[in-house]
């Protein structure tokens, strides 16, 4: 029977609709590499309930919201990202905000994230192909590596005020921005966005208002 209940998980997964042992009314959309030097890994993207939080194995880059989860005016989201194992290569993942019809092409989401090379970035995609920048791969010494057992736990925030936005890691922040061009649409759903060939661990994912 826990075979069976795995097996549905990974099928539904796959087909866009997390179920079974994941978490309840969350949902995800594959992101397949198009860069023919840089593949996915095989196997299915897996999301899951593990502990008070959650467990990404993702051989393909997805991004993973439950619908109920929206936010809009000023708020802040914060999560502690914790890397299980390092990646082949660096490959980035974090929180994403700001979304919009995520389940169709039109799909819209502004996403921080940061990887295993102690590097972050912010990127916001509009549609099924096009990705902007609004900050390239940037190093800071606040953004942990991996240590000597190969993990790495990050808490990142964004702070979502009036008139700008705090992108912020380990307490510390890393960009200010106004809230406007790229950033100026922040009202929507939240979630986690994990790139391919990733283990990821997520804890005290949350939204606060105000």
């Amino acid at each position: 029977m826990k075979r069976a209940l795995v097996l549905m998980a990974i099928v539904a997964m796959v087909g866009g609709t997390v179920s079974a042992q994941a978490p309840q009314g969350w949902k995800l959309r594959a992101d397949e590499s198009r860069d023919a030097a840089d593949p996915d890994a095989p196997g299915p993207i897996r999301f899951t309930n593990r502990g008070l939080g959650f467990h990404a194995v993702t051989p393909q880059a997805a991004v993973f919201w439950n619908p109920a989860n929206t936010a809009t005016g000023t708020y802040s989201i914060k999560g502690t990202f914790t890397l299980n194992k390092p990646s082949s290569h660096p490959n980035y993942y974090g929180i994403v905000f700001g979304g919009r019809a995520l389940e169709g092409s039109g799909q819209t989401y502004l996403y921080f994230v940061v990887a295993q090379n102690g590097t972050w970035l912010i990127k916001r995609r509009d549609g099924d192909a096009t990705t902007q920048d609004i900050v390239r791969r940037t190093p800071n010494a606040v953004v942990k590596q991996p240590d000597a057992s190969g993990r790495a736990a990050n808490t990142l925030e964004v702070r979502i005020g009036a008139d700008k936005v705090d992108f912020v890691v380990n307490n510390t922040v890393v960009h200010s921005a106004p809230k406007s061009g790229l950033l100026a649409q922040t009202d929507g759903i939240y979630g986690i966005r994990s790139n391919h060939d990733l283990d990821v661990q997520v804890d005290s994912f949350a939204m606060t208002k105000g």
